[in-house]
């Protein structure tokens, strides 16, 4: 099992975020949360670019589907799109369950889409979960071999 157990929450609602910081807090090994509220930011985060500079890669991003600000599928697509960040789980998060966007979903390659319910406990149950499922249980891959890896170039070993 990888130590790395760092979590991107890309989402715009601040009581989101508490709920699921505070679903997340009990998870065993710890997990470290990590929380943009836009579509720049967050790959701003990921490419570690700015002020992120030093930013850790996740293992998982839970992204709202419905961001106002910034364009959810856009950022999916952009994510997906990136040799060096398409391997990394995305579980879309969002209260809608138009069949529409359970498809654009799975067409730009997220990982899962999960509704958000409407009570705490079964809140807290999917977020919890799902951090369970992509860090514990499924096997992540490792980073795509960068081309000037000198294990890239090795031959006959």
């Amino acid at each position: 099992m990888s130590a790395n157990r760092d979590i991107l929450i890309v989402e715009d609602n601040p009581a989101d975020v508490r709920l699921m910081q505070e679903a997340l807090r009990t998870l065993e090994p710890a997990v470290a949360v990590h929380v943009t509220s836009e579509a720049a930011e967050a790959l701003r985060f990921l490419r570690q670019q700015g002020s992120f500079a030093s930013a850790p890669r996740p293992r998982l991003i839970f992204l709202d589907f419905n961001l106002p600000k910034s364009n959810s599928r856009d950022l999916l697509r952009q994510i997906k799109g990136d040799p060096e960040l398409r391997l990394i789980p995305i579980a879309i998060l969002t209260s809608s369950d138009a069949g529409k966007d359970i498809s654009d979903a799975y067409e730009l390659h997220a990982n899962c889409y999960l509704n958000k319910p409407l009570d705490l406990d079964s809140f807290f149950h999917i977020i919890r979960w799902s951090a369970y499922f992509w860090l514990d249980i499924a096997t992540s891959p490792p980073r795509a071999v960068e081309p000037f890896d000198p294990l890239y170039f090795t031959v006959g070993l």
